[in-house]
């Protein structure tokens, strides 16, 4: 069986995110996949080598004032010169992202995160899940119970810790992680077949 690679280059600025980007871990690892977890504010030579060598990367970042953090950003523009080698050409990619609101312009923060993935020639990978808790009859507990399709979206209340994290959101970014686990499977088995 094919074992992909897959790497989650995050930033967590109150720890938050970084329950998040753990959550994307379980999941990956849980369906086969070895997993990198990189914080890109302290990212490494060797760890921009693991990005370089993975089949899929997973953006993460809380969303600040309506996208990605400052943190990300300098290593969003920090990948051009991957993007001059054509480095990530082909790999997949996904992303997460937490604020306090229910909506907090996640959205924004998420497209940011693919058209990144499309500069450097990335295939997108979304979360696959219908909202949750959009009917009477629905909960909060639900997965996907903010209701993005393009990534997982996260939320918690500005005063409280990373312990507060939403049990729902963690296993909405666990199914994440799962899915681009199954997916990059599937994508480097199929690219062998195609080579071989």
């Amino acid at each position: 069986m094919t074992t992909p690679v897959v790497s989650i280059a995050y930033h967590s600025g109150y720890g938050h995110t970084a329950v998040v980007a753990e959550a994307v871990r379980n999941g990956a690892a849980e369906a086969g996949a070895t997993v990198h977890v990189i914080a890109v504010d302290t990212i490494t030579d060797a760890e921009w080598d693991l990005l370089d060598a993975s089949d899929a990367v997973v953006f993460g970042s809380p969303t600040y004032m309506g996208t990605a953090s400052g943190a990300f950003h300098v290593f969003a523009e920090a990948t051009s010169k991957r993007w001059f080698g054509d480095a990530w050409q082909d790999k997949l990619a996904a992303g997460f992202t937490n604020s306090g609101a229910k909506s907090g312009d996640k959205g924004h923060t998420l497209q940011f995160f693919q058209t990144l993935a499309a500069q450097h020639g990335m295939h997108w990978v979304n979360l696959g899940l219908k909202p949750g808790w959009n009917t009477s009859t629905a909960s909060e507990q639900d997965l996907n119970r903010l209701g993005f399709f393009s990534g997982a979206g996260a939320q918690t209340n500005a005063d409280q810790g990373p312990e507060a994290v939403h049990k729902a959101d963690i296993a909405t970014a666990e199914h994440l992680g799962r899915r681009i686990a199954e997916t990059a499977r599937i994508f480097v088995a199929g690219k062998a077949a195609v080579s071989a």
